[in-house]
C-alpha cells in the first residue's frame, strides 16, 4: 500500500521565488498542453500524446524566446505536469463510461488558485540531507519540520503551497508489511450522526466537537474585515490570507479529530462496520453545514485505508438497511419512527433500547454479514428487511426479439427488461 506522510515546510525568501516560478512553468505547460488537446478535438483529430506534447511544450518551447524561462526550472515538474493532465483525461472519460463517479471536463488552471502544488519523482535527483533538509534541484535546501520519521525511502515529494501561505512536503512510501497489528477479539458497528459524532455498538458515545460552529465567530469577523477592503490593494492580500489561516486551523483541528478516533477504533476492535451514508444528499438539505462539519466522508476513508493498512476487517453497510426500525435483540422490524423519538420499546420482546445504540448494534449484526460475503435480504435473525426481486411470471414476460404482444398460443422467450437503459 502506498501512503502519504506531509510535514510543514519552511522554506527562504529565495526559496519561496524559486517554488514560485516553479508553480508557475508547471501552470504553463499544462495550460499550453490543454489548449492543443482541445484544439485537437476542435478539428476532429485525435488527441496528440503525451510524448509529442512533452517534445512541443517543453523540449522546442526551451528554444523560443517566449517560453525560454522553462529552463529555469526542473524537467521532471514540467513532465509531471503533463501527466497530471493526462490522467485528468483519464478520470474524466472513465466518468463517461461509468468506470468511476462522474467528474467534470479538465480546466486552465489560475495563478490565482488557492492551491499550487509540484511534484518531483526520483528523476529529478532530490534527495533528504544529511541534516535532515530537503534538498530539491534548482530551489535549494528547504527546513523540514519533522514529526516522525518515514517508514521506507520515498518515491516521490509533491511541494504544496496551501491558501493560507503555508508549504508543506507530501512523501509517497510504501508501507511496512510488518506494520500489522496483533489479532483483536472485538467487533464494533459505528452509527455517525450530528448530536453525537459516532455511537458504538458498546454503548459507547463520542460527542460532536463542531469545529466550525465553534470558530464561526472568528471566521465571520475575518471575513467582514476582507469585505472592507479594496479590491487589488495589498491589505485585501494579508486579509484572504487571515481568512484562509482560520479555515486551515479549523480544518486541521477536524483532521486531528478523525485520526484519533479512527486510529482507537482500528487499535481496539478486529472488524468495524459503519452506514454508508448519502453525504452528497444530506448536504442538500438544511443541516448542510452540520453535515459538512462533521466530515464524515473523510472519517469513514481514514478508517478504509488504516483497517487495510493494519490487517484489521472493514465493511460498509447499504445505506437502505433499516438499523433505526430493526429490534436488536429479537430482529423484529418496528417501523420508522420520527427524529425526536430517542428511546423505544420493542412490542415483541419488550426490549428498552436507544435509538442511536441500538441502530450501531444492528450495523455490527448486518456488517458481520456483509463481510462474510453473505446475502443481504435477511437480517442475523433471519427477519425480511428489504423485499427480494422475484422473477416475473412467463406469461407476463415482455418479449425482447418480438415485437408483438405474447399470446396464449405463442409463449414469448428472451429475459424481462427491468434495468436501466442502456446500462
Amino acid at each position: 500500500m502506498q501512503l502519504r506522510y506531509t510535514f510543514r515546510l519552511e522554506p527562504g525568501p529565495g526559496q519561496r521565488i524559486a517554488l514560485a516560478r516553479a508553480f508557475g512553468c508547471a501552470r504553463v505547460v499544462y495550460n499550453d498542453a490543454l489548449k492543443a488537446r482541445e484544439t485537437a478535438r476542435a478539428d476532429g483529430l485525435p488527441f496528440p500524446k503525451i510524448g509529442d506534447l512533452s517534445k512541443l511544450l517543453i523540449t522546442d518551447a526551451k528554444h523560443r524566446p517566449e517560453r525560454a524561462w522553462l529552463g529555469e526550472v526542473s524537467a521532471v515538474v514540467l513532465q509531471q505536469s503533463l501527466r497530471d493532465l493526462d490522467a485528468a483525461y483519464r478520470n474524466f472519460f472513465d466518468g463517461l463510461t461509468g468506470k468511476r463517479p462522474r467528474m467534470g471536463a479538465p480546466r486552465f488552471k489560475s495563478k490565482r488558485d488557492n492551491r499550487q502544488a509540484v511534484r518531483f519523482t526520483a528523476n529529478a535527483r532530490w534527495s533528504l540531507t544529511s541534516g535532515r533538509k530537503l534538498c530539491l534541484p534548482k530551489i535549494g535546501d528547504i527546513t523540514v519540520r519533522w514529526s516522525r520519521p518515514l517508514p521506507s525511502t520515498p518515491s516521490s515529494v509533491t511541494v504544496v503551497k496551501d491558501a493560507s501561505d503555508r508549504y508543506f512536503a507530501s512523501f509517497v512510501v510504501e508501507s511496512d508489511p510488518g506494520e500489522v497489528l496483533p489479532e483483536a477479539t472485538g467487533e464494533v458497528g459505528v452509527d455517525l450522526g450530528l448530536t453525537h459524532f459516532a455511537v458504538l455498538s458498546d454503548g459507547r458515545k463520542i460527542a460532536s466537537a463542531r469545529f466550525f460552529r465553534r470558530a464561526e465567530r472568528k471566521l465571520r469577523k475575518a471575513q467582514q474585515n476582507l469585505a472592507r477592503k479594496t479590491k487589488g490593494s495589498n491589505n485585501r492580500k494579508k486579509a484572504v490570507v487571515q481568512v484562509a489561516r482560520a479555515h486551515a486551523r479549523t480544518a486541521d483541528a477536524r483532521r486531528d479529530f478523525h485520526h484519533k478516533l479512527s486510529t482507537t477504533l482500528i487499535r481496539e476492535n478486529q472488524a468495524v462496520y459503519v452506514e454508508d451514508l448519502a453525504v452528497k444528499g444530506l448536504v442538500r438539505t438544511r443541516l448542510a453545514k452540520s453535515v459538512h462539519d462533521a466530515g464524515w466522508s473523510t472519517f469513514v476513508t481514514m478508517l478504509e485505508y488504516k483497517a487495510a493498512r493494519y490487517g484489521r476487517t472493514f465493511a460498509r453497510v447499504d445505506r437502505f438497511f433499516p438499523s433505526s426500525q430493526l429490534c436488536s435483540a429479537c430482529g423484529v422490524k418496528d417501523g420508522p419512527k420520527p427524529l425526536n423519538v430517542r428511546t423505544w420499546t420493542c412490542q415483541t420482546c419488550n426490549t428498552v433500547h436507544d435509538r442511536d445504540v441500538n441502530a450501531a448494534r444492528n450495523i455490527r449484526i448486518e456488517g458481520t454479514k456483509v463481510a462474510a460475503g453473505q446475502a443481504e435480504t435477511q437480517n442475523a435473525r433471519g427477519a425480511q428487511v428489504r423485499p427480494v426481486l422475484v422473477p416475473a411470471p412467463r406469461a407476463t414476460r415482455t418479449p425482447v426479439r418480438k415485437k408483438q404482444e405474447p399470446t396464449r398460443d405463442s409463449q414469448p422467450t428472451g429475459r424481462a427488461q427491468t434495468g436501466i437503459p442502456g446500462l
